[in-house]
């Protein structure tokens, strides 16, 4: 019987949407995390009378035809990028971006990645760099004997040296922007891979031709929110349960079958 089949398919793609939406609710306290959605496609029908078909030899065709389908899949688990809400946190060095962009990580192995989670720390060096030592594009070397270190909105990094009277420009902060954020590659540690999906990186200074503001000492918390990612889950719960129930019904069916045979 294809119910059976039709109905594994169900409850396949909701077991997926459970993962994609416990995954949601596990990184409610990720700084910057970009919670995902999964998005459905029938799958391919049977024909078993199509839709305008000649009934008479005067021309007569039929309205609507029988097409059964052979049940769902998961086409997409998309990022939904909005933006977080965002919290202070009297870190000087704790920076949000309010509007569009990321932050420019270099990885260890020369390449570029990309992020929402500005939580920045001073290395051995002086050298602005994330919470795994990954060094901040481009790069801010901050000296040790800096008083204090005041980021502008438009990521312009200055710092007192000693008892100096006026700041020392120690360089400038700039962000990154695509045209399909959703196409980004997740590479986890919060950390986004640039794709053929996502477009190239337009790289500029925040603050100006559509980038985002920098805000020192403030975070991005994720863009999760508790009641909506529950109510979605109950939701999968629900059509997990009821499609399980037509393969419970469907075996019943071909029980009865059997025994009329």
């Amino acid at each position: 019987m294809q119910a059976l089949y039709i109905a594994s398919t169900g409850m396949a793609a909701q077991e997926r949407n459970v993962e994609v939406l416990s995954n949601n609710i596990a990184n409610m306290r990720t700084t910057g995390f970009k919670r995902q959605r999964a998005e459905f496609q029938d799958l391919l029908y049977q024909s078993y009378r199509r839709a305008g078909a000649a009934t008479s030899d005067t021309g007569t065709q039929v309205p609507v035809g029988i097409e059964v389908g052979s049940g769902v899949k998961v086409a997409a688990t998309a990022r939904i990028m909005s933006q977080g809400n965002v919290a202070p946190t009297e870190k000087s060095l704790d920076l949000a971006i309010s509007g569009e962009g990321f932050f420019m990580i270099e990885m260890p192995d020369g390449s570029t990645a990309y992020t929402r989670d500005g939580t920045f720390e001073r290395d051995a060096n002086g050298q602005l760099v994330t919470v795994d030592g990954y060094a901040v594009q481009p790069g801010i070397v901050i000296p040790q004997d800096a008083t204090s270190v005041s980021i502008s909105r438009d990521g312009l990094v200055e710092a007192y040296i000693n008892d100096g009277t006026a700041p020392v420009q120690l360089g400038q902060i700039q962000l990154a922007r695509f045209a399909n954020k959703a196409g980004l590659e997740s590479l986890g540690d919060n950390l986004f891979r640039e794709t053929p999906a996502s477009g190239e990186a337009q790289i500029g200074v925040a603050d100006t031709e559509g980038m985002g503001h920098l805000l020192q000492g403030y975070l991005e918390s994720a863009n999760v929110n508790a009641v909506t990612e529950m109510a979605d889950l109950i939701a999968a719960q629900r059509a997990y349960e009821m499609n399980a129930r037509v393969i419970s019904g469907a075996d019943q069916m071909l029980q009865a079958t059997a025994q009329l045979r």
